[in-house]
């Protein structure tokens, strides 16, 4: 782990960054964002807006692209098509629970997740 609550500064500004963390297996920054609330436009811009600081200013030779996550306790699959989350292989949101979900969750949510991946496939065919 590089920093938790990680400053880093632009020429007018500071920003605060969750979890910044290196990934020696994958060469790369990863950068987390934790919100308590549902997924926002502003969010992911903000996501975007840290990944390309990180990737001018903190990317070494060497290095593959840095990784931007948001984890949030909401998210809209409407906001994700619509974002640059859609086509930004570099940019992730998940949602994430405060408490552990039952075995029969787990399935529903798999299941869900299995359905909407056959849309997106079947939509690109």
């Amino acid at each position: 782990m590089l920093g938790r609550q990680y400053r880093t500064t632009t020429e007018t500004k500071h920003f605060y960054i969750d979890l910044v963390f290196y990934n020696y297996i994958l060469k790369c920054l990863v950068l987390i964002d934790l919100k308590i609330k549902e997924l926002s436009h502003q969010d992911i811009g903000q996501m975007d807006m840290y990944v390309r600081l990180f990737e001018d200013r903190m990317k070494t030779e060497g290095d593959n692209p840095t990784i931007g996550i948001i984890l949030c306790t909401e998210k809209d699959q409407t906001m994700e098509k619509y974002s640059v989350l859609e086509e930004n292989k570099q940019l992730f949101a998940s949602k994430y629970r405060l408490i552990l979900p039952t075995e029969d969750e787990l399935r529903q949510e798999l299941e869900r997740e299995k359905q909407i991946i056959r849309e997106q496939i079947k939509g690109k065919e």
